[in-house]
C-alpha cells in the first residue's frame, strides 16, 4: 500500500486502483452553506482533502448557482468515478450526465440568472429620470407662478377700480364754495 496526495492507493500490477467519487464538499457558515463539487477517495471524510475540485454549487441563491467544469467532469466519469445522488442531479441539470451517457438533452436545463444592469446604466437612467421630473417640476412651477401672477394682477386691477370708483364720486360732488378774498 502506498500513499499519493495523502490518500491510500492500492497498487495492482503497475496500475493504481482507487475508489473515486464525485461528491459535494460543504463550505460556508451555519445556515449559509455552499458546496464545492470535488473528486475524492470514497474513504475520505466529507470535508477532507480532495483530488480535484471541478465545480461549485450555491443552493441559497435564486436561481441556484451551479458551475461545473464539463471537461473535467467528463474525464472523471470516463475514468470510473461514481457521482453521489446529489452530484448526479447537478450533472443532469448541467447536461454533463446526458453527454456522458450519450443521451438526448445534453444542453441541460440550467436556468441562467438575469444579468444585473451596470451601475453606470442605473446612474444614467436615474439622471434621465430626474431631468424629466425636473422639467415637469419646472413646468408645474412656471404654471403656478403664472396663475399666481394672473391672480395678483386681477386683484390689483380690482383694487385699482375700487379706488378709482371711490375717488370718482368725491370729485364729482361740488366743492364747497370757494372763497376768494380780494
Amino acid at each position: 500500500m502506498r500513499t499519493a496526495h495523502g490518500l491510500a492507493v492500492l497498487m495492482t500490477e503497475g496500475t493504481t486502483t482507487v475508489a473515486v467519487k464525485i461528491r459535494l464538499k460543504r463550505m460556508g457558515k451555519i445556515r449559509a452553506p455552499f458546496y464545492r463539487v470535488v473528486v475524492m477517495d470514497s474513504r475520505a471524510k466529507r470535508d477532507g482533502r480532495a483530488i480535484e475540485e471541478i465545480g461549485k454549487y450555491h443552493p441559497t441563491e435564486e436561481p441556484s448557482l451551479i458551475d461545473i467544469d464539463s471537461e473535467r467532469a467528463q474525464y472523471w466519469l470516463s475514468q470510473g468515478a461514481q457521482p453521489t445522488e446529489a452530484v448526479a442531479a447537478l450533472l443532469k441539470v448541467t447536461g454533463d450526465w446526458q453527454k456522458f451517457k450519450g443521451e438526448a438533452g445534453g444542453e441541460g436545463t440550467l436556468k441562467v440568472k438575469e444579468a444585473k444592469p451596470s451601475k453606470k446604466d442605473l446612474y444614467e437612467a436615474a439622471l434621465a429620470n430626474s431631468d424629466k421630473e425636473g422639467a415637469e417640476h419646472e413646468a408645474i412651477t412656471a404654471k403656478k407662478k403664472a396663475d399666481k401672477k394672473a391672480a395678483d394682477d386681477k386683484a390689483a386691477a380690482e383694487k385699482a377700480e375700487a379706488e378709482a370708483a371711490a375717488e370718482a364720486p368725491a370729485e364729482e360732488t361740488p366743492a364747497e364754495a370757494e372763497t376768494t378774498e380780494a
